[in-house]
């Protein structure tokens, strides 16, 4: 029954959109996402960029996070039928996720839709690559919706990367763009906010400071609680926790002041995470980088991972947090790996990735 009313609100759109694409094409680029209700960082930097490049271009931006993917809101269908109007007579669509209307239309051919995912890579199997699995979509709902169709660039931060898109994406190689997000170069600019982040937790000061920034999945909770404990009582590292969005953490390993995911990361000694993107984003820091994976044979077999850090990064991965702290106070660290990990996964570095992709956008206009 739910595949029967999935399609009839997809035939029920494309009527609707056939007759929205009479309108005249306008030098107007649009920009979708369901991953906030905000610009993201790498969507401001961009836009701002490309209105430098090319101020005469309008910018639309249809940004709506949506809280329970298990059905459509009334609310949310109005909304993409306002995504359609904006994308019919647009020139290029932006889609930082999956987007119901840029992926179940049939378009313009002169609208060139960008897939610009919203992490740098991807450590573990994701959309496409993970449907049928327990913690992917279901294949059925999967085809009906159409995933991730109508790509005409893909952008993808190294040729390795490439290859884990083209099979999440389900595009050809000659759709994939080499090249990094915004956000590299935010943290690549060597500035970081350490004195106000000790100013604002002066219980911290003369501590070496560990950033845990985990995914989003089953047991992520019990995990950094136990990681938490582990580092608890340590005289010389204190454990600062960046959780994902969706988890919640107990008030008491909250700290004070506003500080993104990438403040801490460039403030701290050293990081640790799991199967988040950031692993890959934070590789080029020069800081020592740690996984804690106390669920990888579950993990491995239940999502399926594009990285596979126990056998990429094996002296710096862990399933005990206690063997964790003792590789984290011995001092050692392997960089020339690290150094390795990165480079393979993240070509572009450096502080011109905002310029050059905005670049490539304009080029299309």
């Amino acid at each position: 029954m739910k595949l029967i009313i999935i399609k009839l609100f997809v035939l029920f759109i494309r009527v609707l959109y056939a007759f929205m694409k009479l309108r005249k094409t306008e030098n107007k680029i649009v920009w979708l996402s369901r991953q906030s209700n905000e610009k993201s960082e790498d969507i401001r930097m961009l836009s701002d960029e490309i209105s430098r490049l090319s101020p005469e271009t309008k910018q639309v931006f249809r940004l709506c996070r949506l809280k329970d993917e298990s059905g459509l809101s009334v609310s949310y269908i109005f909304f993409i039928m306002r995504d359609m109007w904006e994308i019919a007579s647009a020139k290029i669509a932006i889609t930082d996720t999956y987007s119901i209307p840029v992926s179940c239309l049939n378009h313009k051919e002169s609208l060139k839709i960008f897939q610009i995912w919203h992490a740098l890579g991807a450590v573990k199997k994701f959309s496409l690559q993970s449907a049928g699995k327990a913690q992917g979509r279901d294949l059925g709902v999967a085809k009906a919706m159409s995933m991730h169709k109508n790509y005409d660039f893909v952008i993808a931060p190294s040729e390795k990367t490439a290859e884990f898109y083209c099979e999440a994406f389900g595009c050809s190689k000659d759709k994939i763009v080499i090249a990094s997000l915004p956000r590299v170069d935010v943290l690549s600019d060597g500035k970081n906010r350490y004195d106000e982040f000790i100013r604002l937790n002066p219980q911290y000061e003369n501590k070496k400071l560990i950033t845990y920034l985990p995914t989003f999945r089953d047991g992520d909770s019990e995990y950094t609680e136990r990681l938490y404990k582990a580092f608890e009582n340590d005289d010389e590292y204190a454990l600062i926790i960046s959780p994902h969005p969706l988890t919640k953490i107990k008030s008491e390993h909250k700290f004070n002041g506003s500080f993104s995911a990438y403040d801490l990361a460039k403030l701290s000694y050293g990081i640790v995470s799991d199967y988040s993107a950031t692993t890959l984003e934070c590789s080029f820091l020069n800081k020592p980088l740690w996984f804690y994976i106390p669920d990888y044979e579950k993990y491995k077999e239940e999502q399926g991972l594009n990285i596979d850090m126990m056998a990429e990064m094996p002296s710096a991965s862990f399933v005990d947090e206690n063997e964790l702290l003792k590789s984290v106070k011995g001092g050692a660290y392997d960089f020339d790996s690290l150094k390795r990990f990165s480079d393979k996964y993240i070509e572009n570095k450096g502080t011109d990735n905002t310029e050059k992709l905005a670049g490539i956008i304009c080029s299309q206009l």
